[in-house]
């Protein structure tokens, strides 16, 4: 069988969960000699990680108009009047591109099946409202009507296509929480190795972000709450802001600086592979604040790494928990709640340390990508 993975960005740095995701489900389907092409932009491609797939072929084509906030890859076109014949199926990850207008058009012609895979991208929130539907009004209610299949990560991802558009067909969309690579957490953890290499004293007990540094994920309803929790306590407590910037650090710095809590507060920056890893294992407790979020990705891996998580209501993120019974949940923006939450975990740290761990065993035997990449490659078929 042999797929087509196409997304704009392939650099986890830079395009976060779905490249992210991308990679590790190309990793599995390697596995079970599924043949890969990923097809994407050449803007922030990461050719170091490309390499870690040595049985998936590449097409990265010249993307232009990035910086703007568009990805335009008009090599696509030639590629697929050649290629697309060769493939068996299309998986689209993300709705609203230019690319998934390409490949749309081409698959109507050719009448070659595809999966959309809207990872999240389907409602309007808040910016680009007006492109956004105008876009869904000239094509994309058709992309997601003509799909095979509309892949969800929860009940939330689901509603938020028939939100979109009620007259799709409900059964056709599938549901698929993202498993998880529990491979890269089969290792011997050294304990204090991101605290030494980040200088955080032992007697601080480190509440940990682990995304991109944008609106979306709450990171100033996070950096309110912590403002409100130390204000209340001795200042036992740090916060850890690991991730990238998507054009909300320096709002989110203001936010510290004017909370003045700058000594309690740091700006990690990106991490991957084993420092971010550490980074979860020494963390006391790892935070999703998000607005909006699909699944629980960030603090799934914390709970891989044996460190209680705290999410959001509401979301696919706190759906997730919820189902596992991993963490703890918290309405978005309700600091009040929040501060009584992170208290009540510190307090009963056991209890919560407890429940991490039967979740991680859970996750390990139900929910990783060697058990369940079968749900991907039966939905191929």
């Amino acid at each position: 069988m042999k797929v087509l993975q196409a997304y704009i960005f392939f650099s986890i740095k830079f395009a976060g969960g779905t490249s992210d995701l991308m990679f590790k489900l190309c990793k599995a389907l390697q596995k079970k000699d599924i043949k890969n092409t990923i097809l994407c932009g050449s803007y922030k491609f990461d050719k170091n990680l490309s390499l870690k797939l040595k049985k998936t072929e590449f097409k990265v084509f010249n993307s232009y108009l990035d910086k703007f906030g568009f990805s335009i890859t008009p090599g696509y076109i030639f590629f697929l009047l050649k290629e697309l014949k060769s493939f068996d199926i299309v998986h689209m990850h993300v709705f609203r591109t230019f690319q998934n207008i390409i490949i749309y058009l081409f698959c109507k012609i050719y009448r070659k099946d595809y999966i959309m895979d809207a990872h999240g991208s389907v409602p309007y929130f808040t910016k680009k409202i007006f492109l956004k539907k105008a876009f869904d009004f000239l094509i994309g209610k058709k992309i997601l009507r003509d799909a095979k299949y509309l892949i969800a990560e929860t009940e939330v991802g689901k509603k938020e296509y028939l939100d979109l558009d009620p007259a799709l067909n409900e059964q056709k969309i599938k549901i698929i929480s993202p498993p998880f690579d529990t491979d890269e957490f089969k290792r011997v953890f050294e304990k204090n190795k991101f605290r030494r290499e980040f200088n955080i004293p032992e007697s601080k007990k480190i509440i940990c972000f682990l995304g991109r540094i944008h609106y979306i994920k709450g990171v100033d309803f996070l950096v309110k709450g912590f403002a409100k929790l130390i204000n209340n306590l001795d200042k036992d407590y740090i916060l850890c802001l690991i991730g990238s910037d998507d054009g909300y650090l320096q709002e989110t710095k203001k936010l510290v600086k004017k909370l003045k809590i700058e000594e309690h507060v740091k700006f990690i920056g990106f991490l991957s592979g084993d420092k971010k890893n550490d980074a979860l294992y020494d963390s006391d407790l790892v935070v999703q604040l998000s607005r909006l979020e699909q699944g629980a990705w960030a603090p799934i891996e914390a709970v891989l790494c044996e460190t209680p998580i705290l999410v959001t209501r509401n979301t696919g993120s706190g759906e997730d928990v919820k189902r596992l019974d991993a963490g703890a949940l918290v309405n978005f923006d309700d600091v009040d709640e929040f501060k009584r939450t992170v208290e009540e975990i510190f307090n009963n740290y056991d209890y919560w340390k407890k429940k991490t761990l039967n979740a991680k065993n859970y996750i390990i035997k139900n929910l990783s990508f060697n058990a369940r990449i079968n749900e991907y490659i039966d939905l191929y078929k």
